[in-house]
């Protein structure tokens, strides 16, 4: 099997394959030609006198500085060698394949005047494993991801670095063990592969997918919670939510009850004077599925950036050489600051419920959920460590979108920061799936302390739990079980569980 792209369909679950599963992607013939027409509008501009962006100019402040015809190779180049300015630690080998992948597509809708060998060597290199060295930080957005996507660029000329077959070597030696020639860029070429959205949006793709297991595995969480809680399932009755009908709130009632269904626990204690639980039992749906609800707009926004045109100037068949501003990031940056809010908030109803797992007049449980509390402090510190995770996340949860900074001798005067957007989305992801973690732990510690059975779900997920992490007999190190469970979450493993005994959830 591979993908095939033609910048038209390509999917968050293809871009997932690619990135991680390392699948094969082919150029669609159908775009051939387009890409070929395109091109074919470039030469015969170059033949004429008009001034035309990127191709016979200076870029930025200096696209008014004309470029003679025999420099128009080192006009390409040079755009390559300087924007690859970049600072940080390197990307991570999966970004980088999902941006290569989205860099060949936008340029596959045939807008961009490139040579088809253009293309077939960044799929090329794809397929052969080889992934440039990406440093993370000093894109703000506009004109795109700037430089990232020149040292993603840097290696198809022989230049910059690489990693491959397991080894960091120079652009030069890596094209060389990989079989390839180092590309000669032309006329608009070095500029239609660094202008664009594609680190952000792979970023943003990745974190999506991530997110979306994640989600269901907090839900995994909650209903363990609940149970552990000797909570109500009333709260997930569908007349509830079907008077306030939002999506993501019904989807996640709906999940809540199938995990709870069927529980001993809480037919055990359906008469009880408790009148009603704490938010956090009693607003999972709706906290759960306003998240939900905002997953969709990302990827809504997403799947439409990854199929797009997104460098400048765009070329058309009709002749036309147009100068706009596709590549700019604010839809990317403001639908990630949205992500991480909603991220974020999956994160603070999780730390909040497994604070409730530590207190005896709130649970009924042993406090701190440790026999003999006080030579054992139980999960005490866990909680500590949960806390501090969201509280992190308040932080990078600030948004990036709302920040501009001129760049380019104020030539590029209003950017989005979407790659900035990105990475702490990105960040808050990880540190919410070592809270959801966290709360799995702690639940299931909880339901040890209950005899009756609880839901099925429920069930399902708490031997799933208990066949990799013991419960406690006294106090131990909780670090390489909180490593555990979140590699559990990451991998979609305890959801497949769940979903295998009690079918899928929403």
């Amino acid at each position: 099997m591979s993908v095939k792209i033609d910048g038209e369909e390509l999917s968050i679950q293809d871009l997932h394959d690619v990135a991680r599963n390392y699948e094969k992607v082919e150029l669609a013939e159908n775009c051939i030609e387009k890409i070929k027409e395109s091109r074919g509008v470039v030469e015969e501009k170059l033949e004429g006198d008009e001034d035309i962006y990127g191709i016979n100019t200076g870029f930025g402040d200096l696209a008014n500085v004309k470029i003679e015809k025999e420099k128009m190779k080192a006009l390409q180049e040079n755009l390559v060698r300087s924007h690859a300015s970049g600072v940080g630690d390197p990307l991570d080998e999966e970004v980088v394949r999902a941006t290569m992948l989205l860099r060949a597509n936008t340029l596959a809708k045939g807008y961009s005047g490139v040579r088809l060998k253009v293309i077939e060597r960044l799929l090329e290199l794809l397929n052969s494993e080889v992934h440039p060295v990406i440093p993370s930080k000093g894109s703000v957005g506009a004109s795109g991801d700037l430089a990232p996507l020149a040292h993603m660029s840097l290696v198809l000329i022989g230049e910059g670095e690489a990693e491959f077959s397991g080894k960091k070597m120079s652009g030069e030696e890596v094209l060389d063990r990989a079989g390839f020639k180092p590309l000669t860029l032309k006329a608009k070429e070095g500029l239609a592969l660094l202008n664009g959205t594609q680190v952000m949006t792979a970023i943003g793709a990745l974190a999506l997918h991530d997110g979306r297991q994640l989600l269901k595995a907090a839900q995994i969480a909650s209903g363990m919670s609940l149970e552990a809680l000797r909570g109500t399932d009333a709260v997930f009755d569908d007349r509830i939510h079907e008077s306030r009908p939002h999506p993501g709130q019904k989807k996640c009632a709906r999940n809540l009850k199938k995990i709870t269904a069927d529980s001993e626990i809480i037919d055990s204690h359906k008469d009880c004077d408790r009148v009603q639980d704490p938010y956090t039992l009693r607003c999972m749906p709706q906290v759960y599925g306003a998240a939900e609800d905002a997953f969709d707009y990302l990827e809504k926004v997403l799947t439409i950036e990854m199929n797009s045109a997104t460098d400048n100037p765009l070329v058309f068949p009709n002749g036309d050489v147009i100068s706009g501003g596709n590549f700019h990031g604010q839809p990317i940056a403001l639908a990630m600051d949205f992500f991480a809010s909603a991220i974020s908030e999956i994160g603070d109803i999780s730390e909040r419920t497994t604070d409730k797992l530590m207190y005896r007049e709130e649970s009924g449980l042993p406090r701190f959920l440790t026999e003999e509390s006080g030579l054992n402090s139980g999960f005490m510190i866990a909680q500590y460590t949960a806390a501090s995770l969201v509280s992190e996340n308040k932080v990078l949860s600030h948004p990036a979108s709302v920040d501009s900074i001129p760049t380019s001798a104020g030539q590029e005067d209003h950017v989005s920061m979407g790659s900035i957007s990105a990475r702490h989305a990105r960040e808050i992801l990880k540190n919410v799936q070592k809270t959801v973690s966290i709360e799995l732990l702690a639940a299931a510690e909880g339901l040890e302390y209950h005899d009756l059975s609880p839901g099925e779900g429920v069930m399902v997920a708490y031997d799933f739990i208990r066949e990799r992490v013991e419960p406690l007999d006294g106090d131990r190190s909780l670090h390489e079980d909180i490593e555990k469970m979140s590699d559990l979450i990451k991998s979609g493993k305890i959801v497949e569980k769940v979903e295998s005994e009690i079918g899928s959830l929403e």
